[in-house]
């Protein structure tokens, strides 16, 4: 089965949703309201994302995402401005589900030890937001240098079992995910003998159920979900009938990878 996640992004207590990869256009006042369309259209997890946060270095919109987590009665997972164990702490006092650290996997291993050791890797997921194969930072404002797939191995060698992957190239253009990059990164994750298996979530130019009906044929290298947010916003395809046909596996086309 293939998780279908709406993202729910967060800039100034409003609901943005993202058109370009780095800009962001008004969506919505009340991200409340958001949370609780898709909920009723049958979502299992949300995506949430502190666009302040990401850019601040810092949780800003913890009052938002509270709030959310009250709202429905689903998962909620969070990124965005995690720099720190007190960050990540308050995210799930809130009763957060999930927190995807990026930066401060990079710049703090440690305290990412201390966190998987602390909460366990099924809390904690490492994100990482790829642009032509190398990770950014800081909101995407900051080039690493570092490979996605560097990265990616460091952290299942480190415990990290959830990888949280973000073609920012693709995220918000509706262009379709890049297969290619996204099955070789996950072959060289399963290739790798070191660590535990590595779960893959998958976002970034999803348009339409024939992107879905491809990355499923991934399953068998790790990728088990994605995460939809321009496409879902612009109705470009009914919500329930696609929940309904992933829970029920009931995609009919899978790839050969």
């Amino acid at each position: 089965m293939l998780l279908v996640l709406p993202v729910i992004e967060i800039k100034d207590g409003k609901c943005v949703r993202t058109i370009d990869g780095m800009h962001e256009e008004f969506c919505s006042d009340n991200p409340l309201d958001m949370a609780r369309l898709w909920r009723k259209e049958n979502a299992k997890t949300l995506h949430v994302t502190d666009v302040d946060g990401a850019r601040q270095g810092y949780v800003v919109n913890k009052n938002v995402i509270s709030s959310i987590v009250q709202t429905v009665d689903i998962p909620i997972e969070v990124t965005g401005g995690i720099r720190s164990f007190q960050d990540a702490k308050t995210l799930f006092d809130l009763g957060v589900s999930r927190i995807i650290i990026a930066t401060m996997f990079i710049e703090a291993p440690e305290e990412a030890k201390r966190l998987l050791a602390t909460y366990g890797s099924n809390k904690i997921a490492l994100g990482i937001d790829a642009e032509n194969g190398f990770v950014k930072m800081y909101g995407r404002t900051v080039d690493s240098g570092l490979t996605a797939t560097s990265v990616a191995l460091n952290a299942k060698q480190m415990g990290f079992t959830r990888l949280v992957y973000k073609d920012i190239m693709r995220y918000g253009e509706m262009i379709g995910p890049n297969i290619f990059s996204i099955e070789q990164l996950a072959r060289q994750i399963k290739m790798d003998e070191h660590g535990p298996k590595m779960r893959i979530t998958v976002a970034g130019g999803i348009s339409n159920v024939q992107d879905l009906l491809t990355l499923q044929g991934l399953e068998p290298l790790g990728v088990d979900s994605v995460i939809v947010g321009r496409a879902l916003y612009e109705n470009k395809f009914s919500c329930q009938h696609l929940w309904r046909m992933s829970e029920a596996g009931n995609f009919p086309f899978t790839a050969k990878v």
